[in-house]
């Protein structure tokens, strides 16, 4: 059962996008967030016109006019210049750093796209690398933690260990990723709260080639456990 973060809170980031129709149907099972691989070496790597093609393809919101979710790019050590012209030409408006970018390069690309939420991204492998979470919290607007993999960035289907983030406490909210799949995610988040989750191989046939069935297994098993948590707390308020 979710712990206390409702679905309605959560933000639910499926990354790895490639194709449009995919894109498309994801956001309206009700995801939050996709995400794209700006990273050229990546299985997932999209280019920015190919984001722009699937982002054209999204659910708009009426009221606001845009997109119905966020679109976030995931950058591994790329320059300033190359990440903005991929957030303009592909209509992002979230940055996600997955290198070894550090907080003066997070400064200086926030400074340069200010009303771009930016996410750094960690790879964790010991409670060091935890504790380096602080170095980046004046620095980005939201954390991600992930697996640690010696050659792979992201997309590696390795879980975290929990019970080693049951204190994690930071000052900024965060997304959970590393392993997660429709079958394990209930279990994290009765060991953790955080503010979002992050899914790419958890949810695929191949990479960048997305399981929407089992997508939408996921979508369905955060709403069963909201809205069992729901008629929990209204019978013991009675």
């Amino acid at each position: 059962m979710l712990s206390n973060v409702s679905k309605e809170n959560l933000r639910i980031k499926i990354c790895g996008i490639t194709q449009p129709e995919q894109g498309r149907k994801i956001a309206q099972l009700g995801a939050t967030a996709l995400g794209f691989i700006c990273a050229p070496t990546s299985p997932r790597y999209v280019t920015a016109q190919q984001i722009a093609a699937i982002v054209t393809h999204l659910p708009i919101n009426l009221k606001t006019g845009k997109p119905c979710c966020d679109r976030i790019g995931v950058f591994v050590n790329a320059d300033l210049e190359l990440i903005c012209q991929t957030v303009a030409l592909g209509h992002l408006n979230g940055a996600q750093l997955h290198g070894d970018e550090t907080p003066e390069m997070c400064d200086r690309l926030r400074q340069t796209l200010p009303n771009i939420e930016l996410i750094k991204a960690l790879r964790i492998q010991s409670t060091a690398d935890l504790e380096a979470t602080h170095r980046y919290q004046n620095s980005v607007d939201t954390l991600l933690l992930d697996a640690y993999h010696p050659t792979l960035a992201g997309g590696t289907g390795k879980t975290l260990d929990w019970s080693a983030l049951q204190q994690f406490r930071p000052s900024i909210p965060w997304f959970l990723a590393g392993g997660l799949t429709p079958g394990n995610i209930l279990e994290a988040l009765a060991c953790l709260n955080p503010n979002g989750i992050d899914l790419s191989s958890g949810v695929e046939i191949s990479p960048g080639n997305k399981n929407l069935n089992q997508v939408a297994q996921l979508l369905d098993a955060l709403q069963q456990s909201t809205n069992a948590s729901q008629s929990e707390f209204k019978s013991s308020s009675l």
